[in-house]
C-alpha cells in the first residue's frame, strides 16, 4: 500500500508559491507570460500553441506551471502586480478570481475566432478554451468495468484504487459525485468520509493528482477517477485502460483563459488565447498525443471522449461552484489530515 503523508500532499502547491514571479519589467515587446497546469498541459501548450502564436503574430510566450488554485493564491499574495499576465482556470477558480477581482475587464470582440466557440463561451471575464469529462478509469484485465461511483468502495476495487483528494477539479467533482451516492449532496460530503474511512485501510494508494497516472501506469493501481484526457494519453503510451462514464452520468466542465488584472502585456494576451480557439490549435490539440476535449465548433472530439460536439457538453452532471468553493478549503484540508497518513 502507498502512502503519502500531509507534508507530500501539500508539497507541490506550497513549493509551487514559493517560486518567485517573473520580473513583469523584462518582458519585452512581443512577450508574455501565462500560468499553465503542470505536466499534459504544459506539454501540450508548449508543443502547439507556443509555436502557433510566434507563427501568428511573432508573440513569445513564457509559462508558469501552476495548478488552479496555486493561481489564483500566487495572484492574491502578488497584493496587485500580476505574476503572469493569463490565467488558465477550472470553473471554481474561475468563480473565486471573479469575486476577487483578480482578472481584467474582457472584451470579446478582440478575439477574431470568437465566432468558432459556442453561445456564452466568451464574456467579460475571458473564453473558454477546453472542456473535461471526468469518469472512472480502469484496468479491464484486472477489474470489470464499474457501474458507478459506489463499486469503488467494494473490497476489489478499493484494494485497487487510487485516491486522492479536493485539491483540483475532476477530484473535487468525483468526490462530490461520489458523497452523493451515499445520501450526500453538493454542500454536504460528510457521508463521503464515513465511507472513506471504511475501505482507507484497503486502499492502494493516496497521493498527489499528479502523482495518480503515474502509479497506473506502474501497476500500482488499477482504478481512478480522473478525465477521458489522462485515459488517452495513458492509453497512447501503451497503458492497458478503458473510461467508464458512471450510472449516474459523466460530468463535465469547461476550461477558461482570463488576462490577468493588472497584465502588462495586454494586447498579446488576447492573441495568446485568440490562437488557442483557433481552429488548427483546436485541431491538433484534439489529436495524438494531446487528446483535449475542443470547444471549437469546428473541430471534432477524439474518439475516446463521450460526445460528438461541444453542445453535447449539456447533457453531463455540472455543479454550483459558487455553492462549492466557500467549502472546498476545510474539505481540503480535511482530507490531507483523515486520509494521509
Amino acid at each position: 500500500m502507498i502512502r503519502m503523508n500531509r507534508r507530500a500532499l501539500l508539497g507541490a502547491s506550497l513549493g509551487a508559491l514559493a517560486m518567485p514571479a517573473l520580473p513583469r519589467t523584462t518582458m519585452a515587446a512581443g512577450s508574455m507570460s501565462a500560468a499553465v497546469y503542470p505536466g499534459g498541459w504544459d506539454e501540450a501548450l508548449r508543443g502547439v500553441l507556443a509555436p502557433a502564436l510566434k507563427r501568428a503574430h511573432d508573440v513569445d510566450v513564457a509559462f508558469e506551471p501552476l495548478f488552479a488554485v496555486d493561481q489564483i493564491a500566487k495572484a492574491r499574495a502578488a497584493r496587485g502586480v500580476a505574476p503572469f499576465d493569463v490565467f488558465v482556470l477550472d470553473p471554481g477558480p474561475r468563480v473565486q478570481g471573479i469575486d476577487l477581482n483578480l482578472f481584467e475587464s474582457f472584451d470579446p470582440s478582440r478575439l477574431a475566432n470568437r465566432a468558432k466557440l459556442p453561445e456564452g463561451y466568451a464574456d467579460r471575464h475571458g473564453a473558454g478554451v477546453a472542456a473535461q469529462v471526468v469518469g472512472i478509469a480502469y484496468n479491464p484485465k484486472k477489474l470489470p468495468k464499474p457501474a458507478g461511483w459506489r463499486d469503488l468502495f467494494k473490497p476489489e476495487y478499493a484494494s485497487r484504487l487510487g485516491l486522492t483528494g479536493f485539491g483540483t477539479t475532476f477530484g473535487t467533482v468525483s468526490l462530490i459525485e461520489m458523497a452523493k451516492v451515499w445520501g450526500g449532496s453538493e454542500t454536504d460530503v460528510e457521508p463521503l468520509f464515513t465511507e472513506l474511512r471504511k475501505i482507507l485501510p484497503q486502499v492502494a494508494a493516496v497521493a498527489q493528482p499528479a502523482a495518480i497516472p503515474g502509479l497506473f501506469q506502474q501497476g500500482q493501481i488499477d482504478v481512478m477517477y480522473t478525465n477521458t484526457y489522462t485515459v488517452s494519453l495513458l492509453k497512447s503510451r501503451g497503458v492497458v485502460i478503458e473510461f467508464a462514464l458512471p450510472e449516474t452520468g459523466g460530468v463535465a466542465f469547461g476550461t477558461t483563459m482570463h488576462i490577468a488584472k493588472g497584465a502588462k502585456n495586454i494586447e498579446q494576451s488576447y492573441q495568446y488565447i485568440d490562437t488557442m480557439i483557433a481552429t488548427d490549435v483546436q485541431s491538433a490539440l484534439s489529436q495524438a498525443p494531446y487528446f483535449f476535449v475542443p470547444v471549437n465548433t469546428e473541430v471534432t472530439p477524439g474518439a475516446e471522449v463521450p460526445m460528438r460536439s461541444i453542445a453535447d457538453l449539456s447533457k453531463f452532471v455540472t455543479h454550483d461552484w459558487s455553492k462549492i468553493n466557500p467549502l472546498r478549503p476545510r474539505w481540503i484540508d480535511r482530507f490531507n489530515r483523515e486520509m494521509a497518513k
